[in-house]
């Protein structure tokens, strides 16, 4: 291991300890003691977690994607990789000011070599100089949209990670405000948020094209009990793009929602029948459909249907794995990799991304301690893509023996034919374990 890559790894894995001694010590001084100043409220406030994620791959040395990402290597029937993450987030208020930022830093080795890095998911200052408004400047995750798996009206979110979707992910720099009002009558709330994303050399670069100022914003309306957010992106870096979505609450126990939006000029690459590479402007309209049921025996259903309206069709899809295929064949023959350098970096465009097609299913099914086994709540999630047929299984159990402790286990397995999504994934299967205490 480098020592570089040892010194920060000690200086991660010390600070996790602090931080762990430090809220146990806090939970446990004064058990008994009895003190008016600790119900009044703080101006600064810090919490976070640590965690241990340990991963084994089982590869398909077939698949497209494996010889993409392994074309010059040969890893074998399995590979592990070992993360770690600490993620700190924390407040400071004052008056009318607050400040908060969320600190994410993620440690991993894998057979390619180890990696350490920090990054800003948020960091902002806020102001409320009225009840009624707030205004924010600084990096921010807006979280916009009622969808659990995907969300298509979420104009200036990074995208969520299927498999994985409660996780945080980083925001962009942006200048927002909140001015909101309550009414009487049917229009109870009634909030409006605009929002300013410039993006240029080394801001926001990840967002789209540069020298752009791209304007925004949402309407939040509380309607008979229906949460609705009207959304819309404009100013260059991206297409044009509107979005509606709604959330209800049918019952105490049953919940419907729903994403619309409508995406002007999206372009994509594409690959023909003969290999050949072009790009096509097409506007698109994508919507999710889901619902939440929770049962009397503390069963949780969560169903959604997501089209993706400038995903790719199943022939296009096969287009490029052939392209993959005839690449990877040409290395072999020639030993060079010109051809799947370039089928790697259409890939990173949209061919290689989570969920690249147009029709989904999601489906998630948790049950809260099963046969009485206390602080035990297994779960079954599945994504098909109802394009090709091919789907993806994750079992998996969460244990929590202690109020801040989380234990995790969970396989993930994709299957398909061959020219499928998940058929070409480049796992077989993944295992992992994760430990994570919060403080």
């Amino acid at each position: 291991m480098h020592p570089v890559y040892v010194d920060r790894l000690k200086i991660f894995l010390c600070l996790a300890v602090a931080l762990f001694c430090l809220a146990t010590n806090a939970a446990c001084a004064d058990e008994f003691a009895f003190d008016l100043a600790a119900f009044e409220k703080k101006p600064w406030h810090l919490s976070g977690y640590a965690e241990l994620r340990p991963v084994l791959f089982g590869l398909d040395r077939d698949a497209a994607l494996y010889r993409l990402r392994f074309f010059d290597r040969d890893e074998g029937g399995t590979t592990s990789e070992t993360n770690a993450r600490l993620q700190l987030e924390g407040s400071y208020e004052r008056g009318p000011a607050r400040l908060f930022a969320r600190l994410n830093s993620d440690y991993r080795r894998s057979t390619f070599g180890e990696t350490f890095q920090t990054t800003f998911y948020d960091g902002y200052l806020g102001l409320r100089p009225r009840p009624f408004l707030t205004l924010d400047v600084g990096k921010k995750s807006l979280r916009w949209g009622t969808g659990y798996a995907w969300n298509p009206a979420a104009f200036f979110d990074r995208p969520k990670d299927p498999d994985d979707p409660e996780l945080n992910r980083e925001g962009f720099i942006i200048a927002t405000a909140d001015f909101i009002r309550s009414l009487s009558g049917p229009l109870r709330t009634l909030a409006l948020t605009p929002v300013l994303l410039p993006v240029r050399s080394g801001l926001n670069e990840d967002f789209g094209r540069a020298d752009h100022l791209n304007l925004g914003g949402k309407v939040y309306l509380l309607f008979y009990d229906t949460d609705i957010d009207l959304t819309a992106l404009v100013g260059g870096s991206r297409s044009n793009r509107y979005g509606v979505d709604f959330a209800r609450h049918i019952t105490s126990n049953f919940a419907v929602h729903c994403e619309l939006a409508y995406i002007r000029s999206e372009p994509r690459p594409l690959v023909d029948a003969d290999g050949n590479l072009h790009q096509k402007n097409a506007s698109a309209l994508s919507y999710l459909l889901g619902l939440r049921y929770l049962t009397r025996t503390e069963t949780t259903w969560i169903l959604e249907y997501y089209r993706n309206g400038s995903g790719y069709t199943r022939e296009e899809m096969r287009h490029f794995f052939a392209l993959v295929d005839a690449a990877f064949a040409e290395f072999g023959a020639t030993g060079d990799a010109g051809a799947l350098e370039r089928a790697q970096s259409l890939g990173r465009q949209g061919f290689a991304r989570n969920n690249p097609m147009r029709d989904y299913l999601y489906l998630r099914v948790s049950h809260k301690e099963p046969f009485a086994i206390l602080y035990l709540t297994p779960a079954l999630t599945a994504i098909a893509n109802l394009n090709d047929g091919s789907f993806s299984l994750a079992p998996e159990a969460l244990y929590t023996p202690l109020t801040n402790l989380e234990l995790r286990v969970k396989a993930i397995f994709p299957s398909g034919g061959r020219y499928s999504e998940f058929g070409e994934r480049q796992n077989d299967y993944r295992l992992e374990l994760r430990a994570r205490y919060y403080f």
